[in-house]
């Protein structure tokens, strides 16, 4: 997908029907010695880097539960859009755990110190109109029959992104991402960086053609 120029937008999605994501198999966990555990972990701190680091938006679709690694898989989405009905924590702290793919790093960053803290301790479960009025999620949406109401709203926000610029909103992507780590005069920087290597594109020609025409753009990606 990172290398793939077509791909403009990326939706994550279960197809088991009321789970996004349940988190590890504690079951096999149980049978994995200390180094063992420490590699597993490893390896999933490292995917859901590898996920954050997609040069695309990303998006989230939570129509079921989303425990432990499941809702650290949805943080390291860009955007989340879940079903009212959809249940998501960071719920390590009640088998003796706590996060350790990005949870204790991104949560805070998504809903504030507090309320990580908060959530982070208590090992709550929280429905997703909760998530949506402390800023976990984009966006609540009843459920339907179906169980996919959250994917369809998911595809809804992804073709308001399809039409625009495809290589400036990566460049906003990582703008954003870049700059958050840092104080504000150093992303300031960072955001004439990337402006910067957005100024030569056939996109923003494109663009500001398309504005004086009075015609919607038509962008290539380039």
């Amino acid at each position: 997908l990172r290398f793939d120029e077509k791909v403009r937008v990326v939706v994550f999605k279960s197809e088991v029907k009321g789970v996004f994501c349940a988190g590890a198999d504690l079951k096999e966990r149980a049978q994995m010695d200390d180094e063992e555990v420490g590699r597993f972990v490893k390896r999933l701190r490292n995917l859901m880097d590898e996920i954050a680091a997609l040069p695309v938006p990303t998006i989230a679709a939570i129509d079921g539960y989303a425990l432990g690694g499941g809702l650290e898989l949805a943080l390291a989405c860009d955007l989340r859009v879940a079903a009212s009905s959809a249940k998501m924590g960071l719920i390590e702290t009640t088998r003796g755990l706590l996060p350790g793919a990005g949870g204790t790093q991104r949560l805070p960053r998504c809903v504030g110190i507090g309320l990580a803290k908060e959530l982070i301790f208590t090992g709550r479960q929280i429905d997703g109109q909760q998530a949506f009025s402390m800023g976990l999620v984009n966006h609540t949406v009843p459920q339907n029959s179906e169980g996919d109401a959250a994917y369809q709203r998911a595809l809804t926000l992804a073709k308001e992104i399809l039409p625009q610029a495809p290589f400036a909103v990566k460049m906003g992507k990582l703008a954003i991402n870049r700059g958050m780590e840092v104080d504000i005069a150093s992303g300031m920087a960072i955001e004439g960086m990337c402006y910067a290597q957005n100024i030569p594109t056939r996109d923003r020609q494109e663009g500001m053609a398309a504005f004086r025409e009075k015609r919607p753009p038509c962008f290539i990606g380039k």
